[in-house]
């Protein structure tokens, strides 16, 4: 169902439980079902949302990005930036009562390493990491990482700590047992896949002092449980909320916000002030999609603005087009190759492209998650406009579980393999080439897709390890020159979705992930 036909559906309402009226049940719809609870394993944002109620890290990012201690009571820098020496602080304990011990940092850690493109990064330029005592971990670095607390604050994929006997799982495979620190417990026995998800507090949960801001300073919980509710139907998910049959939709349907905004007891609102990058990521080791010259006139083929208008709808305030490849506003943003977004070509000039690329109609499989709205319309607008210049299209429906389980194939197409997808990446890891891990060219290291480019690869190593202003303003723009000529992603537009909440909610942080804790409901 689009965008457009959900708005004949709002009269209808799901029979809910009316728990939303209970003061200390808080009922949520988050913006996608609920398949995995490893955000080491997975990057689906809705992962990533859970697992800030059930894990931490060692340190947070605050509303403005900046990462604090969190686990950590802090760090000594020595030896020039390649010793750092973190203490735990006190009183942290995992869901099993268990406390946490540097030597689960150390598993944990080294696991994230192995499937964080960050964390690659990290472990390139590591001699040791160890635990002394059960209190301290050390970091011994061959070359200085001076971003390291802001990469141990990652949210996606996040480098949560679990116990060592879950963190020894294979990185990649799932892990089974679901065991955090974090303010709130997993709730295994109420968990129905595909309807709801069930996040208790936890009373072994000691928070900061400080006051919370975002994923830093004192995670205060003042709720008894949090319910996810799994509303596929995004006017279903708007009734409930109007009637008060749940507290708080993570993303309303845009189309829906009008009748939101005036609904009485119901605010909307920005939490998240960064947003998304919308993007179609290629498979580069099979087909069509691995010439870069046909990835390049698949680019050209699509319009930023249409593209995000099919998703966020006329409002221009909800999202920024067109965009290149680092966050709008940050020093590392670029003017460089922007012309590849900007210029409108015809239909016949892309033909052109695609035919001196040597395209012969080859197929090329889209990957189209029909249940998640944003998505659905990214694969709608692309699939339409590659059609319109003679790509033959496989336009295959499928929901967005299947799109996770399928992209981890290395396969060609013939062999259940597929050519492409559309993703949203959290725009705040946008902010420069070092975070910006979806440029990684480092082959089959790298996230789905897959892209290898040993120029890239140079040019990010550069970037690290360069102090002048001006050479890293350079790079900036020879990385992102590059990456219009490689694609290693296709951007499609920065889109900022409001979220939507019963107005007897308190204490509501802002930030990039929906945040439980400080949220009371009057």
């Amino acid at each position: 169902m689009h965008r457009r036909q959900l708005l004949a559906a709002l009269p209808g309402a799901l029979a809910l439980p009316a728990l939303a009226a209970e003061p200390r049940v808080l009922i949520h719809v988050p913006q996608a079902n609920l398949a995995s609870l490893d955000p080491v394993w997975t990057t689906a944002v809705v992962t990533r949302n859970a697992a800030h109620l059930l894990f931490e890290t060692l340190y947070g990012r605050d509303e403005a990005l900046n990462p604090q201690p969190q686990m950590v009571e802090g760090h000594r820098v020595e030896d020039g930036a390649r010793r750092w020496t973190m203490r735990l602080r006190e009183g942290l304990r995992f869901h099993s009562s268990e406390p946490v011990l540097a030597r689960d940092c150390v598993a944990s850690l080294r696991r994230w390493m192995v499937r964080d493109p960050i964390g690659q990064t990290i472990a390139a330029r590591l001699d040791a990491l160890e635990a002394p005592d059960d209190r301290t971990l050390v970091w011994r670095l061959n070359k200085p990482f001076a971003s390291l607390p802001y990469a141990l604050a990652k949210t996606q994929p996040s480098p949560v700590i679990m116990p060592e006997r879950v963190a020894r799982t294979e990185p990649y495979k799932q892990v089974t047992e679901i065991t955090g620190s974090g303010p709130f417990r997993w709730v295994a026995e109420e968990y129905v896949p595909g309807s709801r998800a069930i996040f208790a507090r936890f009373d072994g949960y000691r928070p900061r002092e400080e006051p919370a801001s975002h994923a830093a300073g004192g995670y205060r919980v003042k709720l008894d449980r949090v319910e996810w509710r799994i509303i596929p139907d995004a006017a279903t998910a708007a009734n409930a909320l109007i009637n008060g049959e749940v507290d708080w939709v993570d993303q309303p349907l845009p189309d829906l916000l009008p009748r939101l905004r005036r609904a009485r007891g119901v605010t909307v609102g920005a939490l998240d002030q960064y947003g998304t990058f919308g993007a179609l990521r290629p498979n580069h080791l099979h087909g069509a999609t691995a010439n870069p010259a046909i990835r390049r006139a698949m680019m050209a083929a699509i319009d930023q603005v249409e593209v995000m208008t099919a998703v966020m709808g006329e409002d221009r305030s909800l999202y920024r087009a067109p965009v290149g490849y680092f966050l709008p506003g940050t020093p590392s943003a670029s003017e460089a190759g922007m012309e590849a977004v900007r210029a409108r070509r015809s239909p016949a000039e892309i033909r052109r492209m695609l035919s001196e690329a040597g395209y012969a109609g080859e197929r090329i499989l889209l990957m189209h998650p029909t249940d998640q709205t944003f998505y659905d319309a990214m694969s709608s607008v692309a699939a339409a406009a590659w059609r319109a210049v003679g790509l033959n299209i496989d336009d295959q429906a499928m929901d967005w579980g299947t799109v996770v389980q399928r992209r981890t194939s290395m396969e060609p197409l013939e062999r259940g393999g597929w050519s492409i997808f559309p993703a949203g990446y959290p725009a705040a890891e946008y902010r420069d080439p070092v975070f910006a891990s979806n440029l990684r060219g480092n082959g089959r290291g790298a996230w789905f897709g897959w892209p290898e480019d040993a120029e890239m690869e140079a040019m990010r190593d550069r970037w690290m390890d360069s102090t002048d202003e001006a050479e890293l303003r350079r790079l900036d723009g020879a990385i992102q020159a590059r990456a219009f000529e490689t694609v290693p992603f296709i951007p499609l537009g920065q889109y900022l979705p409001p979220a939507a909440w019963r107005s007897s909610l308190k204490g509501l942080l802002k930030g990039p992930v929906p945040v439980f804790w400080n949220v009371e409901k009057g």
